[in-house]
């Protein structure tokens, strides 16, 4: 069984910056695209960036110049570098990976449960 675990959220002050990361585990043959994606109150869950394993990087308009995404294929790890963090950044963060585990023919999606980042002075 693949376990996404994320770490580093919090609370900032608007214009500040924070981390995050997210650690894949369990029995991985292959990972393929890793991202973030964040969940507000109320809205709908949206892609905040996305790297392939080979390819270009995709981020959402509102975090473009702000965020930085970046992975540790040996460590199958994925991080999120957050910058000039405003109030609307606010929400439930989560990791999503695309993994073929061992003896499994096909990529699959996993979550992880779920971080909260919250920006407010």
């Amino acid at each position: 069984q693949v376990q996404l675990v994320e770490s580093g959220g919090g609370l900032v002050q608007p214009g500040g910056s924070l981390s995050l990361s997210c650690k894949a585990s369990g029995r991985i043959y292959s990972t393929n695209s890793m991202g973030w994606y964040r969940q507000a109150p109320g809205q709908q869950r949206e892609l905040v960036a996305v790297i392939p394993s080979g390819g270009s990087i995709n981020y959402a308009d509102s975090v473009k110049g702000r965020f930085t995404i970046s992975r540790d294929n040996a460590k199958n790890t994925v991080f999120l570098q957050m910058s000039s963090l405003k109030p609307e950044d606010t929400a439930v963060y989560y990791c999503n990976a695309e993994i073929r585990e061992v003896r499994i023919g096909i990529f699959r999606k996993y979550w992880g449960q779920g971080t909260q980042v919250t920006v407010s002075s």
